[in-house]
């Protein structure tokens, strides 16, 4: 940036390089003007080689930090000690269909100063944080839940007291902060979170994603103000189209910054299914499985796993025994909660025509091993198409391209080409994602009837990797019209809740790929469903409904082969019996009937119900602000169930203070680890003294060297 910038200066500069330049270089120049020159250009070099030798020093030193030894710097850019380090510990215990997990984090303080930690972490994207607990020493600190202003107001006055606080809040609904302040010297402090989260159910397989790194977003938009930025923890200042970047940009480092016993977790699964379990298995870690009865123990080979991609795990029942409904029934403070699900037997292969767009991200974060999964996602894609099919390819990155201007009938030349053009693309640039979703959703084929009768889908193929996530799901609920959109999750750490809400906004389904090696199977089912029938105008009957408080999700979307229909209600006992109907694509009537008085004891129903109800008052914010109404349900919602939200974070304090008055207080952003597979790119390091400064001196002694040079030239041949 100082480089760019010393051009326009120079060229500028009323008796500066511009107008020197034209005078050694005319055809007349004195002597006296020439000598002075001369003179002028010799200090100068002198004084810039003096100047050299302790900038050469600085960069030197802070440009080759050792393995495992991350710094942080201080404002005037001076070195601190080693950053906090962090280690996770996740024990999950899964009952029916919700997972219960105590998620640990302990923050070390290696250095000589008293420290605040601040870590950027991401959860579930259908996590609900419940409860949470810090352990200093031997103390043991309930948190209790605030409003998000409360909470920061008392963790500011512990902090400058000197007393030990720890804070999360909610940035999204998959993204946390964690903050901890007065960590003494050589000291481990503990913050220790309770969350759970609905296990996905589909086509007979369970599964559950524990992520622990993100990758970094694109924040589109222009700076909120012209003032230079000041750092505040993360690598990105708030723009227009994200106000809060720098909450949600923590700084990615390789796993040798941080050092061998940092980001590091330890992971226990138990799974109590309610059924017998036939397998169990891992795309993403080597895994290790112990039956005990019904209950199936579950953990990474390795004793301590890499923070660097989410830990996926998936489990199928005994053949025979796969669900086809359940219901699971609990009781809190009085009222009633009611979870069913119900796996409609659909069957059959009815085939109708398809008009399918392709959209693939290419943009720099997609580099490396996620742009080789794009791309064999997006071809496999294109391998389903039938002679009676339409289709086109989109690509975005700063800017959006389509192949064909619009769809095409999937003949064997517009195959061809769609085949080398999706080989040669390449991931770079900025994360534009908003065009390519208005090119995606008003792209129609040639018209009329026969485009009518098409079933219309959109595969988005992308890590999701942006901050705007709500004005891209306003984009999509507003402009989808008869489309259906399906998201593909692509890399070790894809941003699972733009994935998950997008296609839910887009009435489709969500994928997620984890590496090569299993490209072919979440493919090949999302792919099938495409093809298979849906189960559409669906209708639930609870018995009493006027009875019923609320219902979530209020509007059941299209169901595809192989997927659930999940609902959980308040304010119904388990009596009576659930109707479920709905229409196949032959025009007929399917109908189901669960009887409630079977119900399972569930846990956490009434966190589950208070989540989905939380999220329906939010949807109300995509297109803009949230009204103060459904704000301050929201924060009343997040009190009564004891629920971290947007409005709403857990505090930790103790109340007598440890950190001196006399001790200052430094601050640590801990940095998350690179996902897997991604390239360098995608590194973002703190501000640190570079090198700058050592090639600005040299840029400029260039410049007076060349002067020098043509000032004796000019003597010589005059």
């Amino acid at each position: 940036m100082l480089l760019t910038n010393l051009g326009p200066y120079s060229s500028t500069a009323p008796n500066g390089g511009r107008q020197i330049a034209g005078s050694m270089t005319g055809s007349k120049i004195s002597p006296r003007l020439r000598r002075w020159l001369e003179g002028i250009s010799l200090w100068l070099a002198v004084l810039l080689f003096l100047f050299v030798h302790p900038v050469y020093a600085e960069a030197s030193e802070t440009g080759r930090e050792g393995a495992g030894e991350f710094h942080f710097v201080d404002d005037a850019g001076q070195r601190l000690g080693s950053a906090t380090l962090l280690n996770t510990d996740y024990n999950v215990t899964v009952s029916g269909l919700i997972a219960d997990t105590r998620l640990r984090q302990s923050f070390r303080n290696t250095s000589q100063q008293w420290r605040e930690g601040v870590f950027v972490f991401p959860l579930p994207e259908n996590a609900n944080v419940y409860g949470m607990t810090m352990t200093a020493g031997e103390r043991v600190i309930v948190g209790e839940i605030h409003e998000k202003q409360e909470a920061k107001r008392q963790y500011a006055k512990a902090k400058e007291e000197g007393r030990k606080v720890a804070r999360v809040d909610q940035q999204r609904p998959n993204l946390f902060t964690t903050r901890m302040a007065n960590i003494p010297p050589g000291e481990t402090i503990t913050v220790e979170l309770n969350y759970q989260q609905a296990v996905r159910y589909q086509s007979g397989e369970f599964e559950l994603r524990l992520p622990t790194t993100l990758t970094p977003r694109y924040m589109p938009g222009q700076a909120l103000d012209n003032e230079p930025a000041q750092w505040s923890g993360g690598w990105a200042t708030p723009t227009t189209a994200v106000p809060d970047a720098d909450q949600i940009s923590p700084f990615t480092v390789r796993p040798d910054d941080v050092g061998p016993d940092s980001h590091r977790a330890t992971i226990a699964l138990e799974i109590n299914a309610g059924l017998p379990v036939s397998r169990v298995s891992s795309p993403s870690h080597r895994v290790t499985s112990t039956w005990n009865g019904n209950t199936v123990d579950v953990a990474p080979e390795s004793r301590a796993v890499l923070m660097d991609r989410d830990l996926i795990v998936r489990w199928a029942p005994a053949r025979g025994m796969e669900p086809a409904a359940a219901v699971f029934q609990e009781q809190w403070q009085g009222e009633d909660y009611l979870l069913a699900l119900v796996v409609p037997g659909v069957n059959g292969k009815q085939r109708l025509p398809r008009e399918l767009v392709f959209v693939i991200d290419t943009s720099g974060s997609m580099a490396g091993e996620s742009i080789r999964q794009a791309r064999q996602a997006l071809l496999r894609g294109l391998e389903t198409l039938d002679a009676d099919d339409r289709f086109n390819v989109i690509q975005f990155n700063s800017q959006t391209h389509s192949l064909f201007m619009e769809a095409v009938p999937a003949s064997g030349n517009n195959l061809a080409r769609a085949r080398r053009y999706v080989k040669g693309l390449n991931a770079d640039g900025g994360t534009e994602m908003a065009s390519a979703l208005d090119a995606a959703l008003e792209m129609t084929g040639d018209g009329g009837e026969e485009s009518r009768a098409r079933v219309r889908q959109v595969v988005f193929i992308t890590d999701g990797a942006v901050g705007n996530e709500s004005a891209l799901f306003g984009k999509i609920r507003d402009g989808l019209g008869s489309s259906r959109l399906f998201t593909v999750g692509i890399g070790s750490a894809p941003n699972m809740h733009f994935m998950r809400e997008a296609a839910r906004y887009g009435r489709g389904t969500y994928t997620a790929i984890s590496d090569l090696s299993d490209v072919a199977r979440p493919l090949d089912e999302l792919f099938g469903k495409m093809e298979a029938p849906v189960l559409t105008d669906i209708a639930v009957s609870w018995p009493g409904q006027a009875a019923a408080t609320e219902a979530f999700p209020d509007r059941i979307g299209d169901l595809f082969r192989g997927e659930p229909m999940v609902q959980v209600v308040r304010g119904l006992p388990a009596e009576g019996a659930l109707d479920v109907s709905g229409r196949l694509p032959d025009g007929s009537q399917w109908q189901q009937s669960l009887n409630l008085e079977q119900a399972a004891n569930g846990k956490g129903l009434h966190r589950h119900w208070a989540k989905q109800k939380i999220d329906s008052l939010m949807d109300s914010g995509l297109t803009g602000q949230i009204d103060d109404d459904a704000r301050q349900h929201v924060i009343r919602l997040g009190l009564e169930h004891q629920l971290m939200t947007k409005y709403t974070s857990f505090l930790a304090q103790d109340k007598t203070p440890s950190r001196p008055s006399q001790e200052a207080l430094e601050t640590d952003s801990v940095p998350t680890l690179l996902p897997a597979g991604s390239q360098g790119t995608m590194l973002r390091y703190p501000q640190t003294a570079t090198m700058s400064p050592l090639l600005i001196a040299i840029g400029l002694i260039g410049l007076m060297f060349s002067a020098a040079i043509t000032l004796l030239k000019r003597r010589v041949y005059p």
